[in-house]
């Protein structure tokens, strides 16, 4: 049996994970953080484009998720929860940044391939090319580093949408606003995004960027 239908099952069961987590039982809640943890990661990744940030920020994610799941009062809310943990997380972070204004764009290759890339090809929808992304780190770094432009809404909401391919409704509920202030978002940032790579000639014949 394949790792990825390995994983599709333990996703079908992630309902009754959670439910046990809440009971307090440690290894339902490690195995939720098994399935969580490089979706997480990677997700924070794309937002901050620092691995030992990201990695913190997902230590943090996980270590909030701990203490508290017993408040989650739906189960099937559980997804955008996490993501709306770790989001605020990312938020303190880059405001603790521009404070100091120590921002960092630096995006290096991590030896573990599967935790530690920068996995810009994985984008859901038309958004990028993963074959050409996959290949070219310099464009990685780029599309990474405008991202970083973007402010902070549109950011979040691109990832979300393009990247994780987070539903509209989830999006909504983990930034606490309303579906259409989440489409508003998203036009814009892709909008904004597209007019960023302009900028640096990278065009959809570089990385096939379509809107």
């Amino acid at each position: 049996m394949h790792a990825e239908s390995l994983l599709d099952i333990a996703m079908l069961h992630a309902d009754t994970l959670i439910i046990n987590a809440q009971k307090g039982e440690e290894k339902a809640l490690n195995q939720l953080v098994s399935l969580w943890y490089k979706r997480i990661y990677n997700y924070v990744l794309k937002y901050c484009s620092d691995e030992d940030t990201a990695a913190e920020i997902a230590q943090q994610t996980f270590i909030a998720m701990f203490r508290n799941i017993k408040k989650l009062k739906d189960i099937d809310r559980f997804k955008p929860w996490l993501y709306r943990i770790a989001t605020n997380f990312c938020y303190e972070e880059s405001r603790k940044r521009k404070r100091n204004r120590t921002v960092s764009l630096t995006v290096t290759r991590g030896d573990d391939e599967t935790e530690g890339t920068i996995e810009v090809g994985e984008a859901k929808g038309n958004l990028f090319n993963p074959e050409r992304s996959f290949q070219q780190l310099e464009i990685q770094e780029i599309l990474l580093d405008s991202l970083g432009e973007l402010s902070e809404d549109q950011r979040t909401v691109v990832i979300m949408k393009e990247y994780e391919g987070l539903k509209f409704t989830e999006i909504a509920e983990a930034l606490d606003a309303s579906e259409n202030t989440v489409k508003t978002w998203l036009y814009r940032g892709l909008k904004n995004l597209k007019d960023i790579l302009e900028r640096r000639n990278i065009t959809k014949e570089t990385v096939h960027y379509e809107l």
